[in-house]
């Protein structure tokens, strides 16, 4: 396979040509690439050559025929929103940008379904959705785009009742390297036609087409929802309450553990005044029965593993004021370490190995010079620590790389994935060797070379080219 190896920076006749295909510009003014050069992660910058901002999926198609025909190196960007560097240009090329493709296409209540353009973001499509009583389930935190949460298969707080990505996309169009226009998957709740190359697509990250269109599953909004807050004495007490809730069958409809760090930074950002201590967040929905005998139940086996505290929030102010603490964690921990990033990990374990498996993580950062905390979506067993660096010494980004490898490495001992949520980018590619082995890769590498043979989608991403 022919692939992209160095830096590809664009003539004026290639970015001629290139704004002659694009409705929407062709930009390299310095501003412009500094945006597409970077996400939420701590990564350093890279540059792309130029941005493509298309507005429809035969643009896409027409640019990256061009691209391939060139040897440009392709990587899309959505809304920036990524945490392992997945939408970062590391060969430069070109920045293909979808966020013009933010058409809400067809609602289809009774079908609950709705389809969408790459470019939508999650927060205004709910918004859409209300009016038809039905919500899009999928909630990473971060105002992504639909497109960005298809290619990186992200998940959430929900997840633990909805699912992750990988459910929840039913259909989609996508566009090959050399511009070949494919639909994939359709809008059924069955489907056993061939091979399921829309979750093939689903966490590719780019690397193997770019998603254009989305077919989404929805739900009906529930009757009520309600939050719960309780407090454990150890991180280990939370953990066993949580195991014990999900064997019990109660279907709660987020699980969220925050340490007593997180607990201190959400309180400062949101003028919140939550007891710093290891920390359970809950979700109910349903009928108002029967969330208020979920909550019941969930509080009692809560104090069989020392819970105390157990504080209900039926109104829906108080609901959703908790939960937006809960998803500025990841700010929260950047505005009480002003000037710094935060590396955050992610990884996910058998729900039986959670305990231990965070008990190894707190082991190997307090025994660093870093500040970090710990948070996650404990009832899928899925975890994050979020490591604190500065920006100004990239030293300590390498140091933070080698202990959180180390991290991921006992973590797949243990029966568990080196990403959860976040994708494999291009941090994590030793780790996934790991993971599935030298044969899993290269048949990953197989279908890489038969849907993109010159290596121009997302290079360096997933495995190394």
């Amino acid at each position: 396979m022919t692939s992209v190896s160095n830096r590809v920076d664009l003539t004026p006749k290639q970015l001629e040509h290139l704004k002659s295909l694009v409705s929407g510009g062709v930009s390299s003014s310095k501003s412009v690439l500094e945006q597409h050069g970077m996400d939420e992660s701590a990564h350093l910058p890279i540059l792309p050559s130029a941005v493509a901002m298309v507005s429809s999926t035969e643009e896409v198609s027409k640019v990256l025929a061009y691209c391939n025909q060139e040897r440009i190196p392709v990587t899309p960007f959505g809304a920036g929103t990524s945490l392992e560097g997945n939408a970062i240009p590391l060969f430069g090329g070109l920045s293909l940008d979808l966020t013009n493709m933010n058409k809400i296409l067809d609602v289809r209540p009774d079908d609950l379904t709705v389809r969408v353009q790459a470019g939508v973001r999650r927060m205004a499509l709910n918004e859409r959705l209300s009016r038809e009583g039905l919500f899009f389930s999928v909630d990473p935190g971060a105002d992504a785009t639909i497109g960005g949460m298809a290619s990186t298969g992200a998940a959430g707080t929900t997840s633990v009742r909805y699912g992750t990505m990988r459910e929840n996309v039913l259909a989609l169009t996508a566009v090959l390297a050399d511009g070949t226009i494919i639909e994939a998957g359709r809008e059924t709740r069955k489907l056993s036609a061939g091979y399921d190359i829309t979750r093939l697509l689903v966490g590719s990250e780019g690397t193997l087409a770019v998603i254009t269109e989305i077919a989404l599953k929805l739900n009906g909004i529930p009757e009520k929802m309600a939050a719960a807050i309780v407090n454990f004495p150890t991180l280990s007490d939370g953990f066993q309450a949580a195991t014990a809730i999900v064997r019990m069958g109660i279907s709660i409809a987020r699980c969220e553990f925050l340490d007593e760090v997180c607990i201190q930074n959400v309180n400062a950002l949101d003028g919140l005044n939550l007891k710093v201590a290891p920390t359970l967040l809950f979700e109910f929905h349903g009928t108002p029965q029967g969330v208020e005998e979920e909550a019941k139940a969930v509080a009692e086996i809560a104090a069989e593993f020392h819970g105390s505290d157990f504080e209900w929030a039926a109104d829906e102010g108080a609901r959703r004021k908790l939960w937006q603490a809960r998803h500025n964690a990841h700010w929260a921990a950047m505005a009480a370490n002003p000037g710094m990033r935060t590396v955050s990990t992610d990884t996910a374990v058998p729900l039986s190995r959670l305990a231990e498996a965070v008990r190894v993580a707190s082991e190997i950062f307090n025994a660093s010079r870093f500040k970090f905390s710990i948070l996650g979506h404990v009832a899928d067993g899925n975890f994050h620590v979020s490591i604190v660096t500065d920006p100004e010494k990239p030293e300590d980004l390498v140091e933070v790389r080698k202990l959180t490898h180390q991290l991921t490495g006992r973590i797949i001992d243990m029966g568990g994935t080196c990403t959860g949520e976040h994708g494999i980018g291009s941090v994590k590619i030793e780790d996934l060797v790991k993971e599935v082995g030298e044969n899993g890769v290269n048949v990953m590498r197989s279908i890489k070379r038969a849907l993109d043979p010159n290596g121009i989608l997302n290079p360096g991403k997933i495995f190394s080219n």
